[in-house]
């Protein structure tokens, strides 16, 4: 018999008012790939009052360490920064051509307004794209591509462009903000995956709020330059050399339409974080998590990657003669959009995986295969 809505377990939120306004602070500001480092620094405000020390690194990498001192080094770890464009040409008559910095979609660029980040402060523009009126009926319309689409500021020369401090090589972001849809889900953009500095930071805070004495070093990881290959991750993971590395980012939603589930899984919004199954992920860590999702009443879902996951996952495995590491991801759909969503019990649910997973972690834990 299906168990009644009633008796579903009752969910237990985890973020607090407080949270919940850095979060929006934090989603809100701008934290291109390669200028990471206004976000980093909201993120170790946070973060400060629940670690012993910190440092940043050459690139902006941030880490909060609990237990400085110990041997044994266990990383949980997110990564910063988001998607966004570069200016690549302007023209003569005042228009900017763009190339992408990460995996921004071109496709969703026209009409959109963004902030030209300059040393000077922020120029406003926008993604311009020919009216309706003007693509002839019955031709095949043209698409938006990394060509054709452009940036108007509102100047009508080169000239003008660069005297608002414009120039090829500054970085483009989006306008759009946080909100809350439905009172069900968090909404904005960079939530890949700045959701997930937030819930590591947020599995700091009830570490500290429930006086949690670990065993071990705890090494809270903000990473930057996830986008364009893993880059921040690559380099921290050298410096920590950890022992075990626990990853959460986002994954995909698969139930929205246009999207194969026989290729990209079955995975939704709501129903609790995801648990990958990959060659970077290490077996006897993967089943800590689950079992710590299993005794805790935490619903899970289950994904698998064919040869990586994508994800700093890979960058902490296959460094330092090989760390064992574990991915938890929350679903979100619309990723690399400006309206990307998540559930708000997930998140949750995915800071509780994580803090349930550590009180389950021993100092010296051996998980090798064969011993």
């Amino acid at each position: 018999m299906a168990k009644k809505k009633s008796d579903a377990p009752q969910h237990n939120p985890v973020v607090n008012e407080t949270s919940i306004a850095f979060f929006e602070k934090y989603i809100n500001n701008p934290s291109p790939t390669g200028f990471e480092w206004k976000g980093q620094e909201l993120w170790l405000e946070y973060l400060k009052p629940y670690i012993d020390t910190h440092y940043v690194d050459n690139y902006g990498t941030a880490v909060g360490i609990i237990n400085p001192k110990a041997d044994y080094k266990v990383v949980i770890e997110a990564h910063a920064d988001e998607i966004s464009w570069f200016v690549n040409y302007i023209t003569n008559d005042g228009l900017i051509y763009v190339i992408r910095n990460g995996g921004s979609d071109h496709q969703i660029a026209p009409s959109k307004r963004v902030n030209i980040h300059t040393d000077n402060g922020v120029v406003k523009a926008v993604f311009g794209w020919p009216a309706i009126h003007t693509r002839l009926a019955g031709d095949k319309e043209e698409a938006p591509t990394l060509k054709n689409i452009f940036l108007d500021c509102g100047c009508t020369s080169k000239e003008e462009v660069e005297k608002l401090g414009i120039h090829v090589g500054c970085v483009i972001t989006y306008e759009d903000e946080f909100m809350v849809l439905n009172d069900r889900y968090y909404v904005g953009r960079a939530l890949d995956n700045r959701a997930g500095g937030f819930m590591i930071a947020e599995v700091a805070r009830l570490l500290k709020e429930n006086n949690v004495k670990l065993p071990f070093g705890l090494y809270i990881v903000n990473a930057v330059q996830e986008e364009i290959g893993l880059r921040g991750a690559e380099m921290i993971a050298h410096k920590i050399k950890p022992n075990v590395a626990i990853v959460t980012d986002v994954t995909h939603d698969t139930q929205t339409p246009m999207i194969n589930k026989i290729t990209q899984g079955d995975l939704a919004c709501g129903k609790g974080p995801v648990v990958s199954y990959a060659p970077a992920v290490q077996n006897n860590l993967n089943k800590l998590l689950i079992e710590s999702a299993q005794k805790a009443g935490i619903p899970f879902q289950r994904q698998a990657s064919s040869r990586s996951t994508g994800t700093d996952t890979d960058a902490f495995a296959y460094s330092n003669d090989g760390v064992p590491s574990a991915l938890i991801s929350l679903p979100l759909r619309y990723m690399h959009t400006t309206v990307e969503m998540i559930h708000k019990e997930d998140v949750d649910n995915v800071i509780r995986l994580i803090y349930e997973s550590l009180l389950n972690i021993q100092a010296g834990q051996d998980f090798r295969y064969i011993k």
